[in-house]
C-alpha cells in the first residue's frame, strides 16, 4: 500500500488560519488595554482569553 506525502499540504485552511489570527488580534488589543487601564497581569490574561474565545465563536459564524 502507497504511502501519500502529506509534507505539502497545509497544516490549516485558510479560513482557518484568517479566523485564529483575528482571535489573536482580538485578545492582544483586549489583554494590553486591560493592562494599560490599570488591572493586575492574571485579570488582563483572563480578558484576552475571554475575547479570543467571543471572537473566534463570532469569526467563524461570520466568514463563510
Amino acid at each position: 500500500m502507497a504511502r501519500q506525502d502529506r509534507s505539502q499540504e497545509p497544516l490549516l485552511s485558510l479560513r482557518s488560519a484568517v479566523v485564529f489570527l483575528i482571535g489573536v488580534r482580538a485578545a492582544a488589543v483586549a489583554g494590553v488595554l486591560t493592562f494599560a487601564a490599570g488591572s493586575p497581569l492574571s485579570t488582563s490574561a483572563l480578558a484576552a482569553g475571554a475575547a479570543f474565545g467571543a471572537t473566534v465563536a463570532f469569526t467563524r459564524s461570520v466568514i463563510a
